[in-house]
């Protein structure tokens, strides 16, 4: 309309958008955006055809020439307007604040340098990070979400561990527990600390907003409960007042999308079944369904839009990929 262009012009660029935005939901490759392009212009160079055939007069001299030179115009347009937007969607993901897939797979190349990190200096919690990643992708997948952007949260969200990886469990590779010595108000402060570190790592590697947020949800606040009952045991024995629970739960916030409120559920059950001695498929089910009903009536779902339709599904998902990863040998 702004242009004052004819109706014919309107439905070829109409055709134009709407077989690029019909593709561009799930392209994850440069190579693939190209490809966007590609159809984008023969679409446009078929509709372009269809319309000078409908509008044009065939009876005048070298008509047809021109509706070719028309087409082929339209067939170029949607071929630049592929490799322009190849070469400058990193700025516009800067600008617009917009991460898309093939961001994603670029920060889950094993090679980013805050990974290898992770890898040399906290290799425990690096393959914890790998398992957690395989099994919210899958429960992810079950319900619609985001499977890609579950997966790479997954890698980034502990690296705040990098900074004092001894104090958690899967790095002490030695057998030393260094929390043996702390008060367990000490500990609570290294713990939940691995948050507010990983937040200002996310930001010195320039981590996209969706990522930091994995970082700071996963625990969302949830109480530190080992710690908390070591706090309540302490303060019986000298007789002082008990701690308030309060005290001892992560800052938050709560996951406010379904794809953090995957990853939160992913993490706590990753840890726990770990720690089953024997993890038959029954009681990984039991474990899963048990995990999943505290996390929810604690009110960390509440923020996020998952149903319980949903939350079911993903327990279903859990339950058969951690069955697949802990199964019995002979």
């Amino acid at each position: 309309v702004s242009l004052q262009s004819s109706l014919g012009v309107a439905l070829v660029l109409l055709t134009g958008v709407g077989v690029a935005t019909s593709q561009i939901s799930d392209v994850r490759t440069r190579s693939e955006l190209l490809g966007v392009g590609v159809w984008t212009g023969v679409a446009m160079f078929i509709a372009a055809w269809l319309v000078n055939l409908i509008q044009q007069p065939l009876s005048l001299s070298h008509q047809l020439y021109w509706i070719w030179i028309d087409a082929s115009l339209a067939l170029g347009t949607g071929l630049v307007a592929g490799s322009f937007v190849q070469a400058a969607l990193p700025v516009i993901e800067n600008v617009f604040k917009v991460t898309t897939a093939m961001t994603l797979k670029e920060l889950n190349d094993a090679s980013h340098p805050l990974l290898r990190r992770l890898a040399q200096e906290a290799p425990g919690t690096y393959q914890h990070s790998l398992r957690l990643a395989d099994i919210v992708e899958a429960a992810a997948a079950a319900i619609g979400a985001n499977a890609l952007l579950c997966k790479v949260g997954a890698m980034y969200h502990d690296v705040g561990k990098i900074n004092k990886p001894l104090y958690f469990i899967e790095n002490q590779s030695d057998g030393i527990n260094r929390h043996s010595k702390l008060s367990p108000a000490m500990s609570l402060l290294i713990i939940v600390g691995h948050v507010k570190d990983g937040l200002e790592m996310a930001r010195e590697y320039h981590l996209p907003a969706p990522l930091r947020h994995f970082i700071e949800s996963h625990h969302g606040t949830t109480l530190v409960e080992y710690f908390y009952h070591a706090a309540r045991k302490q303060s019986d024995a000298q007789n002082s007042p008990a701690p308030e629970e309060f005290e001892f739960r992560y800052p938050g916030p709560n996951p406010q999308t379904k794809e953090a409120a995957i990853l939160m559920l992913g993490d706590t059950l990753e840890s726990a079944v770990r720690s089953l001695d024997e993890p038959s498929p029954s009681r990984i089910e039991q474990l899963v369904h048990t995990l999943a009903n505290k996390r929810l009536t604690d009110g960390q779902f509440h923020e996020c839009n998952l149903t319980l339709q949903e939350l079911h599904k993903i327990e279903e998902s859990m339950v058969k990929t951690l069955c697949a990863m802990f199964h019995g040998r002979i």
